[in-house]
């Protein structure tokens, strides 16, 4: 196995500061939806008030999630992802999964999904890492990322201090090096 040097790659804590103040406005606006959805309805809006107070409630639902994941990240002061010769120690977002080993993955792909960029990484053993997740709404999560997208893993470099390109190829590198075999000589 080729020794490659560990890279740390932190959390911005810029973007998710971001990220939150989003997700804070979108659980307010569902907040206002729920509070005044005829009169919103009456504001030229194409939906019933009954519509928009749903609306309304997924909007809490889901991005009060959203902040809550955020916030918790905000405060976490270790790396975002470690990259070594074990593996790929994912901490980046809300359905971070820990270590992956490198002898557990057989591809690494792009994916983008609603102008999102993610790597998925494709392993050998899906079922392992969703059923070693303790939270229901995760394992769901990845259980829904492995039908539609082959894999329980996906990255994204939303929440780190580097762009979805140079996290790619640092990972697709990484990779490589950790698969070629080694001739002795």
């Amino acid at each position: 196995m080729t020794k490659i040097e560990q890279i740390e790659i932190p959390l911005s804590k810029l973007k998710l500061s971001l990220m939150l103040a989003g997700s804070i406005a979108f659980v307010a606006l569902g907040a206002w939806f729920i509070m005044k959805p005829k009169e919103i309805s009456m504001q030229g809006v194409h939906a019933s008030p009954v519509q928009i107070f749903i609306v309304g409630i997924v909007s809490i639902l889901f991005f009060g999630l959203c902040t809550t994941f955020i916030f918790k990240k905000i405060i976490d002061n270790t790396p975002g992802l470690v990259i070594n010769n074990n593996g790929i120690n994912d901490n980046s977002g809300g359905t971070s999964v820990g270590l992956i080993l490198w002898k557990d993955i057989k591809e690494i792909k792009e994916l983008t999904v609603a102008n999102q960029n993610f790597i998925m990484i494709i392993v050998n053993n899906p079922d392992e890492y969703i059923n070693k997740e303790n939270s229901f709404i995760k394992r769901k999560t990845m259980e829904i990322n492995y039908k539609t997208y082959q894999s329980p893993i996906s990255i994204s470099a939303n929440g780190l201090k580097c762009n979805f390109d140079e996290l790619y190829k640092i990972i697709v590198d990484a990779f490589k090096a950790n698969n070629t075999p080694q001739v002795e000589v």
